[in-house]
């Protein structure tokens, strides 16, 4: 069945009409990272690039590291966002843009989130790096999709709205386990993380400046919530969309942040480049 122009737009250079990639220069090994200007850093340490492209917040690179073939890309900030790349990269990997119809064979991207977060638990340090085994999504995107609790855990989900007192005017909130090839990876250098994506920065994430918060409690509900062994361990904004269209899609998918700010602890490290440098790092390494 072929795709509808209106539903998969093609921009007339045969790029996807966000990301403004073409298929030929998508690699199956994708960093995403939310600031558009973090795309260079980590593409300096490619020994070759191919390509590169930029639209809007959607900046993106292609080049070779010790043999590897991988593309970085910036999302923005929110699961909105992800929405679009997630999408996107599936299409250029998948369908075929001279038949807009869906590929005989599924490719599947390996795709990696790097990005910053804050800790809610006392015994996660400044500068740790959390990689999410689970995402928590508290922006309600994969509640859009068909047969979302295929790939949620809801006993999980259930025990986490109870605990907290979920607001019912919310979207209901959905738990996706990450990659387990990925979380193995990763097992030597990262924290295991159960992770929030909040749906803004401010009273999402139990910020209060001038306008209350319709669970005053959040913050403390969260740190206190356990479930099968584990805790809640850091706010971040996009990785329960990544893993949970990943998982929809058919691509292994995960999110790993450097602890920049302690929510528990009313601290922050402002100088927290060196140590995502590292990260990065150990990211292209095992990637």
């Amino acid at each position: 069945m072929k795709i509808a122009p209106s539903e998969l737009i093609i921009n007339q250079d045969g790029s996807i009409f966000h990301l403004h990639i073409r298929p030929e220069h998508l690699a199956d090994k994708v960093i995403l990272v939310g600031d558009p200007g973090r795309v260079e850093m980590v593409s300096n340490y490619f020994e070759s690039v191919e390509s590169h492209s930029a639209s809007r917040e959607f900046v993106s690179c292609t080049g070779s590291y010790k043999g590897k073939r991988i593309t970085v890309l910036s999302t923005g900030i929110g699961c909105d966002n992800i929405d679009i790349v997630m999408t996107e990269l599936d299409a250029l990997a998948n369908v075929d843009f001279e038949t807009r119809e869906v590929k005989p064979e599924h490719r599947t991207l390996e795709i990696l989130r790097i990005g910053t977060s804050g800790a809610i638990q006392k015994e996660i340090p400044l500068g740790a790096f959390v990689l999410s085994h689970i995402s928590v999504g508290c922006d309600g995107l994969l509640n859009w999709y068909e047969n979302r609790d295929e790939i949620a855990l809801l006993d999980y989900e259930e025990a986490f709205k109870k605990h907290v007192h979920w607001a019912k005017h919310l979207p209901d909130p959905y738990f996706v386990k990450a990659s387990q090839a990925i979380i193995d990876r990763f097992a030597d250098v990262t924290v295991p993380g159960m992770t929030i994506s909040a749906s803004g920065f401010y009273g999402p994430q139990g910020r209060v400046v001038r306008v209350p918060l319709a669970m005053p409690d959040m913050l403390e509900d969260f740190e206190s919530f356990e479930f099968d062994g584990r805790k809640i361990t850091n706010f971040e904004m996009e990785g329960s969309a990544i893993a949970g269209l990943a998982k929809k899609l058919g691509h292994n998918a995960a999110t790993v942040c450097c602890i920049i700010a302690h929510r528990y602890l009313k601290d922050a490290n402002t100088d927290y480049k060196p140590q995502v440098k590292k990260l990065v790092e150990a990211c292209l390494d095992r990637i």
